[in-house]
Protein backbone atom coordinates (compact mmCIF):
# COMPACT_ATOMS: atom_id res chain seq x y z
CA UNK A 1 0.00 0.00 0.00
CA UNK A 2 0.95 3.54 -0.49
CA UNK A 3 1.31 3.74 3.39
CA UNK A 4 4.96 2.78 3.15
CA UNK A 5 7.60 4.13 5.79
CA UNK A 6 9.76 5.56 3.24
CA UNK A 7 8.09 8.72 1.14
CA UNK A 8 10.48 9.07 -2.25
CA UNK A 9 9.10 12.85 -3.00
CA UNK A 10 11.03 15.21 -5.85
CA UNK A 11 10.75 19.03 -5.56
CA UNK A 12 7.84 19.85 -8.19
CA UNK A 13 9.17 21.70 -11.59
CA UNK A 14 7.32 25.36 -12.09
CA UNK A 15 4.53 23.76 -14.66
CA UNK A 16 3.66 21.65 -11.81
CA UNK A 17 0.67 24.50 -10.40
CA UNK A 18 -1.36 24.32 -6.68
CA UNK A 19 -4.07 22.87 -9.49
CA UNK A 20 -2.44 20.06 -10.16
CA UNK A 21 -1.35 19.31 -6.73
CA UNK A 22 -4.69 18.75 -5.58
CA UNK A 23 -5.03 16.83 -8.17
CA UNK A 24 -2.23 14.61 -7.09
CA UNK A 25 -3.56 14.56 -3.76
CA UNK A 26 -7.19 13.49 -5.18
CA UNK A 27 -5.64 10.68 -7.21
CA UNK A 28 -3.49 9.24 -4.55
CA UNK A 29 -6.52 9.26 -1.91
CA UNK A 30 -8.33 7.79 -4.85
CA UNK A 31 -5.64 4.79 -4.99
CA UNK A 32 -4.63 4.04 -1.61
CA UNK A 33 -8.55 3.82 -0.71
CA UNK A 34 -10.02 2.54 -3.93
CA UNK A 35 -7.65 0.28 -5.88
CA UNK A 36 -4.45 -0.99 -3.26
CA UNK A 37 -6.97 -2.86 -0.75
CA UNK A 38 -8.39 -4.77 -4.37
CA UNK A 39 -5.92 -4.89 -6.91
CA UNK A 40 -4.33 -8.33 -6.02
CA UNK A 41 -7.81 -9.50 -7.07
CA UNK A 42 -7.92 -7.37 -9.98
CA UNK A 43 -4.24 -9.32 -10.81
CA UNK A 44 -6.27 -12.90 -10.58
CA UNK A 45 -9.18 -11.87 -12.63
CA UNK A 46 -7.43 -10.41 -15.40
CA UNK A 47 -9.38 -7.22 -15.41
CA UNK A 48 -10.28 -3.65 -13.65
CA UNK A 49 -13.93 -3.63 -13.11
CA UNK A 50 -15.88 -1.33 -14.87
CA UNK A 51 -17.14 0.53 -11.68
CA UNK A 52 -13.60 2.15 -11.25
CA UNK A 53 -14.20 3.38 -14.67
CA UNK A 54 -17.40 4.73 -13.71
CA UNK A 55 -15.73 6.21 -9.74
CA UNK A 56 -13.05 7.74 -12.05
CA UNK A 57 -15.07 9.19 -13.91
CA UNK A 58 -17.25 10.17 -11.33
CA UNK A 59 -14.03 12.37 -9.77
CA UNK A 60 -13.96 13.89 -13.12
CA UNK A 61 -10.43 12.50 -13.65
CA UNK A 62 -11.30 10.86 -16.91
CA UNK A 63 -11.79 14.01 -19.08
CA UNK A 64 -8.53 15.97 -18.51
CA UNK A 65 -7.76 15.81 -22.12
CA UNK A 66 -11.38 16.46 -23.13
CA UNK A 67 -12.47 19.83 -24.15
CA UNK A 68 -14.73 21.48 -21.60
CA UNK A 69 -18.34 22.03 -23.68
CA UNK A 70 -18.60 18.24 -23.57
CA UNK A 71 -17.54 17.52 -20.05
CA UNK A 72 -14.27 17.35 -19.97
CA UNK A 73 -11.47 19.18 -18.13
CA UNK A 74 -8.73 20.12 -21.16
CA UNK A 75 -6.01 20.00 -18.62
CA UNK A 76 -3.37 19.14 -21.00
CA UNK A 77 0.00 17.27 -21.25
CA UNK A 78 1.49 18.29 -17.87
CA UNK A 79 -1.65 17.09 -16.34
CA UNK A 80 -2.21 14.20 -18.39
CA UNK A 81 2.14 13.14 -17.03
CA UNK A 82 1.04 13.43 -13.62
CA UNK A 83 -1.74 11.35 -14.22
CA UNK A 84 0.18 8.99 -15.20
CA UNK A 85 2.93 9.02 -12.50
CA UNK A 86 0.49 8.82 -9.30
CA UNK A 87 -1.48 5.75 -10.94
CA UNK A 88 2.00 3.84 -11.52
CA UNK A 89 2.98 4.65 -8.20
CA UNK A 90 -0.11 2.38 -6.73
CA UNK A 91 2.59 -0.64 -8.08
CA UNK A 92 0.15 -1.87 -10.12
CA UNK A 93 1.36 -1.72 -13.94
CA UNK A 94 -2.01 -2.91 -14.88
CA UNK A 95 -3.70 0.22 -13.76
CA UNK A 96 -2.43 2.61 -15.88
CA UNK A 97 -2.37 0.60 -18.85
CA UNK A 98 -5.77 0.21 -19.06
CA UNK A 99 -6.71 3.75 -17.47
CA UNK A 100 -4.40 5.25 -20.05
CA UNK A 101 -5.30 3.40 -23.13
CA UNK A 102 -8.85 4.76 -22.10
CA UNK A 103 -7.86 8.74 -21.39
CA UNK A 104 -5.17 9.50 -23.14
CA UNK A 105 -4.26 6.93 -26.17
CA UNK A 106 -7.44 6.46 -27.81
CA UNK A 107 -10.22 8.60 -26.91
CA UNK A 108 -8.29 12.01 -27.88
CA UNK A 109 -8.42 10.57 -31.61
CA UNK A 110 -12.97 11.89 -31.17
CA UNK A 111 -11.32 15.09 -29.36
CA UNK A 112 -9.18 15.83 -31.80
CA UNK A 113 -10.28 14.54 -35.09
CA UNK A 114 -13.92 13.57 -34.23
CA UNK A 115 -16.87 16.05 -35.93
CA UNK A 116 -19.25 17.52 -33.63
CA UNK A 117 -21.98 14.72 -34.12
CA UNK A 118 -19.31 12.19 -33.03
CA UNK A 119 -18.03 13.89 -29.93
CA UNK A 120 -21.60 14.96 -28.47
CA UNK A 121 -22.29 11.25 -29.34
CA UNK A 122 -19.27 9.20 -27.68
CA UNK A 123 -17.58 11.87 -25.08
CA UNK A 124 -20.05 11.79 -22.32
CA UNK A 125 -19.91 8.76 -21.82
CA UNK A 126 -16.39 7.99 -22.32
CA UNK A 127 -15.86 10.46 -19.66
CA UNK A 128 -18.56 9.35 -16.98
CA UNK A 129 -16.73 6.40 -17.43
CA UNK A 130 -19.87 4.47 -18.86
CA UNK A 131 -18.01 3.35 -21.92
CA UNK A 132 -14.40 1.95 -21.77
CA UNK A 133 -12.62 3.15 -25.11
CA UNK A 134 -9.34 1.20 -26.96
CA UNK A 135 -7.11 1.98 -29.83
CA UNK A 136 -6.51 -0.57 -32.25
CA UNK A 137 -3.56 0.03 -34.49
CA UNK A 138 -1.46 -2.89 -34.11
CA UNK A 139 -1.23 -5.85 -36.28
CA UNK A 140 0.25 -9.53 -35.86
CA UNK A 141 3.33 -8.17 -38.88
CA UNK A 142 2.97 -4.19 -38.13
CA UNK A 143 3.84 -2.99 -34.71
CA UNK A 144 5.39 -0.24 -34.11
CA UNK A 145 5.82 0.19 -38.44
CA UNK A 146 2.61 1.21 -38.44
CA UNK A 147 3.11 2.22 -42.42
CA UNK A 148 3.19 -1.91 -41.84
CA UNK A 149 -0.65 -2.42 -41.66
CA UNK A 150 -2.87 -4.93 -44.03
CA UNK A 151 -6.06 -4.43 -42.25
CA UNK A 152 -8.34 -3.51 -45.18
CA UNK A 153 -11.25 -1.23 -45.44
CA UNK A 154 -13.31 -1.51 -48.48
CA UNK A 155 -16.21 1.10 -50.28
CA UNK A 156 -19.12 -0.26 -50.79
CA UNK A 157 -22.09 2.15 -51.66
CA UNK A 158 -22.00 4.55 -48.72
CA UNK A 159 -20.54 1.69 -46.40
CA UNK A 160 -17.30 0.49 -45.50
CA UNK A 161 -16.23 -3.27 -45.17
CA UNK A 162 -13.54 -3.92 -42.62
CA UNK A 163 -10.98 -6.99 -43.29
CA UNK A 164 -7.87 -7.89 -40.97
CA UNK A 165 -6.35 -8.47 -37.36
CA UNK A 166 -5.53 -6.68 -34.49
CA UNK A 167 -3.26 -7.90 -32.12
CA UNK A 168 -1.88 -6.56 -28.69
CA UNK A 169 -5.30 -4.55 -27.57
CA UNK A 170 -5.74 -2.73 -24.57
CA UNK A 171 -9.28 -3.03 -23.29
CA UNK A 172 -9.59 -5.24 -26.00
CA UNK A 173 -12.11 -7.86 -24.50
CA UNK A 174 -14.31 -5.28 -22.42
CA UNK A 175 -13.98 -2.67 -24.37
CA UNK A 176 -16.85 -0.37 -25.86
CA UNK A 177 -15.58 1.53 -28.00
CA UNK A 178 -12.74 0.88 -30.30
CA UNK A 179 -10.65 3.32 -32.32
CA UNK A 180 -9.46 1.38 -35.79
CA UNK A 181 -6.67 2.10 -38.34
CA UNK A 182 -7.39 0.16 -41.32
CA UNK A 183 -5.67 0.97 -44.93
CA UNK A 184 -8.17 2.92 -47.16
CA UNK A 185 -6.44 3.22 -50.76
CA UNK A 186 -4.46 -0.27 -51.14
CA UNK A 187 -2.58 1.67 -53.92
CA UNK A 188 -0.90 4.18 -51.81
CA UNK A 189 2.47 3.58 -50.15
CA UNK A 190 3.35 3.16 -46.72
CA UNK A 191 2.23 5.86 -44.59
CA UNK A 192 -0.50 6.75 -47.08
CA UNK A 193 -3.96 5.58 -47.48
CA UNK A 194 -4.80 4.90 -43.68
CA UNK A 195 -8.41 5.92 -41.97
CA UNK A 196 -9.89 5.64 -38.74
CA UNK A 197 -12.84 4.03 -37.64
CA UNK A 198 -15.04 4.30 -34.67
CA UNK A 199 -16.39 0.56 -34.21
CA UNK A 200 -19.08 -0.01 -31.24
CA UNK A 201 -19.29 -3.23 -29.39
CA UNK A 202 -21.66 -5.35 -30.91
CA UNK A 203 -21.17 -4.37 -34.42
CA UNK A 204 -21.51 -7.58 -36.29
CA UNK A 205 -18.18 -8.76 -37.82
CA UNK A 206 -16.46 -7.76 -34.71
CA UNK A 207 -14.76 -10.71 -32.93
CA UNK A 208 -12.55 -10.79 -29.68
CA UNK A 209 -10.61 -13.60 -31.17
CA UNK A 210 -8.95 -14.55 -28.01
CA UNK A 211 -7.84 -13.17 -24.80
CA UNK A 212 -4.12 -12.90 -24.75
CA UNK A 213 -2.25 -14.07 -21.39
CA UNK A 214 0.55 -11.68 -20.69
CA UNK A 215 3.66 -11.30 -19.00
CA UNK A 216 2.48 -8.64 -16.93
CA UNK A 217 0.30 -5.71 -16.43
CA UNK A 218 -1.80 -8.66 -15.33
CA UNK A 219 -4.75 -6.61 -14.55
CA UNK A 220 -5.37 -5.10 -18.29
CA UNK A 221 -7.02 -7.26 -20.63
CA UNK A 222 -5.48 -7.50 -23.37
CA UNK A 223 -7.52 -9.11 -26.91
CA UNK A 224 -6.66 -10.10 -30.19
CA UNK A 225 -9.50 -8.89 -32.39
CA UNK A 226 -10.54 -10.04 -36.05
CA UNK A 227 -12.75 -7.89 -38.05
CA UNK A 228 -14.92 -10.45 -40.58
CA UNK A 229 -16.34 -8.22 -43.13
CA UNK A 230 -17.28 -5.26 -40.76
CA UNK A 231 -19.92 -3.04 -42.24
CA UNK A 232 -19.56 0.71 -41.08
CA UNK A 233 -21.55 3.48 -42.59
CA UNK A 234 -19.51 6.55 -43.63
CA UNK A 235 -20.23 8.53 -40.19
CA UNK A 236 -18.11 5.98 -38.13
CA UNK A 237 -14.91 7.54 -40.59
CA UNK A 238 -12.79 9.30 -37.90
CA UNK A 239 -10.96 12.29 -39.27
CA UNK A 240 -10.14 12.62 -42.84
CA UNK A 241 -10.18 9.93 -45.71
CA UNK A 242 -6.31 8.33 -45.68
CA UNK A 243 -5.42 10.55 -43.30
CA UNK A 244 -5.20 8.16 -39.86
CA UNK A 245 -1.59 7.29 -40.39
CA UNK A 246 -0.20 11.29 -39.37
CA UNK A 247 -3.27 11.09 -36.51
CA UNK A 248 -1.84 7.94 -35.02
CA UNK A 249 1.45 9.67 -35.15
CA UNK A 250 0.26 12.77 -33.52
CA UNK A 251 -1.88 11.14 -30.51
CA UNK A 252 1.86 9.19 -30.42
CA UNK A 253 2.81 12.20 -28.52
CA UNK A 254 0.44 11.52 -25.65
CA UNK A 255 0.84 8.00 -25.51
CA UNK A 256 4.73 8.32 -24.92
CA UNK A 257 4.37 11.11 -22.47
CA UNK A 258 2.30 9.51 -20.50
CA UNK A 259 4.43 6.47 -20.64
CA UNK A 260 7.17 8.05 -19.68
CA UNK A 261 5.38 9.57 -16.78
CA UNK A 262 3.79 5.98 -15.45
CA UNK A 263 7.69 4.32 -16.02
CA UNK A 264 8.60 7.33 -13.32
CA UNK A 265 5.59 7.02 -11.11
CA UNK A 266 6.70 3.09 -10.70
CA UNK A 267 10.43 3.79 -10.49
CA UNK A 268 9.64 5.73 -7.47
CA UNK A 269 7.41 3.55 -5.94
CA UNK A 270 9.92 0.61 -6.69
CA UNK A 271 12.46 2.95 -4.68
CA UNK A 272 10.18 3.47 -1.72
CA UNK A 273 9.71 -0.17 -1.17
CA UNK A 274 13.52 -0.98 -1.50
CA UNK A 275 14.28 1.72 0.71
CA UNK A 276 11.82 0.34 3.43
CA UNK A 277 13.02 -2.98 2.84
CA UNK A 278 17.06 -2.41 2.94
CA UNK A 279 16.70 -0.32 6.11
CA UNK A 280 15.60 -2.79 7.97
CA UNK A 281 16.92 -6.25 6.43
CA UNK A 282 19.69 -7.57 8.87
CA UNK A 283 22.60 -8.54 7.17
CA UNK A 284 26.68 -8.94 8.16
CA UNK A 285 26.07 -7.68 11.50
CA UNK A 286 23.79 -4.19 10.97
CA UNK A 287 21.47 -3.66 7.97
CA UNK A 288 21.60 -3.62 3.89
CA UNK A 289 21.60 -0.17 4.14
CA UNK A 290 24.50 0.49 6.14
CA UNK A 291 26.53 -1.14 3.28
CA UNK A 292 27.85 1.73 0.95
CA UNK A 293 27.37 -0.22 -1.93
CA UNK A 294 23.53 -0.25 -1.61
CA UNK A 295 23.47 3.36 -0.45
CA UNK A 296 25.14 4.00 -3.57
CA UNK A 297 23.48 1.90 -5.68
CA UNK A 298 20.13 3.68 -4.70
CA UNK A 299 21.54 7.15 -5.00
CA UNK A 300 22.03 6.67 -8.55
CA UNK A 301 18.65 4.89 -9.34
CA UNK A 302 17.22 7.87 -7.52
CA UNK A 303 18.91 10.61 -9.73
CA UNK A 304 18.47 9.04 -12.82
CA UNK A 305 14.85 8.82 -11.85
CA UNK A 306 14.74 12.87 -11.28
CA UNK A 307 16.26 13.31 -14.16
CA UNK A 308 13.72 11.34 -16.32
CA UNK A 309 11.53 13.33 -14.35
CA UNK A 310 12.93 16.82 -15.40
CA UNK A 311 12.77 15.64 -18.75
CA UNK A 312 9.78 14.20 -18.97
CA UNK A 313 7.97 17.22 -17.77
CA UNK A 314 9.81 19.47 -19.78
CA UNK A 315 8.52 17.58 -23.01
CA UNK A 316 5.23 18.49 -21.59
CA UNK A 317 5.71 21.66 -21.33
CA UNK A 318 7.11 21.80 -24.86
CA UNK A 319 3.99 19.81 -26.05
CA UNK A 320 1.54 22.05 -24.50
CA UNK A 321 2.95 25.44 -25.84
CA UNK A 322 2.38 23.87 -29.00
CA UNK A 323 6.02 23.47 -29.94
CA UNK A 324 7.60 20.80 -32.15
CA UNK A 325 9.04 18.26 -29.83
CA UNK A 326 8.53 14.69 -31.32
CA UNK A 327 13.07 14.78 -30.53
CA UNK A 328 12.29 15.53 -26.95
CA UNK A 329 8.80 13.71 -26.18
CA UNK A 330 10.79 10.86 -27.64
CA UNK A 331 13.54 11.15 -25.49
CA UNK A 332 11.73 11.04 -22.98
CA UNK A 333 9.86 7.97 -23.19
CA UNK A 334 13.26 5.75 -24.16
CA UNK A 335 14.95 7.32 -20.77
CA UNK A 336 12.14 7.21 -18.36
CA UNK A 337 11.43 4.25 -19.74
CA UNK A 338 14.94 2.02 -19.60
CA UNK A 339 15.46 3.62 -16.31
CA UNK A 340 12.51 2.26 -15.31
CA UNK A 341 13.60 -1.46 -16.11
CA UNK A 342 16.95 -0.55 -14.41
CA UNK A 343 15.36 0.85 -11.40
CA UNK A 344 13.00 -2.62 -10.61
CA UNK A 345 15.49 -5.26 -11.67
CA UNK A 346 18.39 -3.31 -9.52
CA UNK A 347 15.85 -3.11 -6.71
CA UNK A 348 14.85 -6.80 -7.01
CA UNK A 349 18.56 -7.50 -6.21
CA UNK A 350 18.93 -5.88 -3.04
CA UNK A 351 15.64 -7.44 -1.49
CA UNK A 352 17.27 -10.68 -2.38
CA UNK A 353 15.33 -14.31 -2.69
CA UNK A 354 12.21 -12.55 -1.53
CA UNK A 355 12.35 -10.53 -3.89
CA UNK A 356 11.67 -13.47 -7.07
CA UNK A 357 8.88 -14.92 -4.62
CA UNK A 358 5.06 -14.69 -6.46
CA UNK A 359 2.88 -11.77 -4.45
CA UNK A 360 5.58 -9.29 -3.60
CA UNK A 361 5.35 -6.05 -5.18
CA UNK A 362 8.81 -5.91 -6.80
CA UNK A 363 8.27 -9.18 -8.55
CA UNK A 364 5.23 -8.03 -10.16
CA UNK A 365 6.84 -4.37 -10.86
CA UNK A 366 9.65 -6.26 -12.54
CA UNK A 367 7.01 -8.39 -14.75
CA UNK A 368 4.99 -5.02 -15.26
CA UNK A 369 7.72 -2.81 -16.37
CA UNK A 370 9.08 -5.00 -19.13
CA UNK A 371 6.52 -3.99 -21.08
CA UNK A 372 7.44 0.26 -20.86
CA UNK A 373 10.53 0.08 -23.63
CA UNK A 374 8.39 -1.95 -26.36
CA UNK A 375 5.21 -0.06 -26.35
CA UNK A 376 4.11 3.05 -27.62
CA UNK A 377 7.23 2.54 -30.35
CA UNK A 378 9.82 0.58 -28.92
CA UNK A 379 13.35 2.20 -27.47
CA UNK A 380 15.01 1.55 -30.79
CA UNK A 381 12.24 3.22 -32.64
CA UNK A 382 12.44 6.48 -30.74
CA UNK A 383 15.91 6.25 -30.77
CA UNK A 384 15.78 6.36 -34.65
CA UNK A 385 13.20 9.74 -34.46
CA UNK A 386 15.67 11.27 -32.21
CA UNK A 387 18.29 10.29 -34.76
CA UNK A 388 16.38 12.09 -37.57
CA UNK A 389 15.87 15.46 -35.58
CA UNK A 390 19.75 15.89 -34.70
Amino acid sequence: MRSAVTEFDLIDPPCITEELRLLRDQVRRFVAEEVLPVADQWEREGCIPRSIFRRLGALGLLGMRHPVEHGGTDMGPVASVLWAEELARSGYGGLPASVLVHTDMSSTHISRRGNEEQKCKYLPDIIRGEKIVAIAVTEPGAGSDVAGMKTRAVRDGDHWVIQGTKLYITNGVYGDIYIVAARTDPEAKGSRGISLFIVEKGTPGLVVARELEKHGDLCSDTAELYFDNLRLPDTAMLGELNKGFYAVMDNFQNERLVMAGSSIGASMRAIELTLDHVRTRQAFGGTLWDLQATRQKLSMLATKVAAARALTYSAAELEALGKDCVREISMAKVFACEVNVEVVNSCLQLHGGSGFMRGMAIERMTRDARIQTIGGGATEVMLEEVGKRL
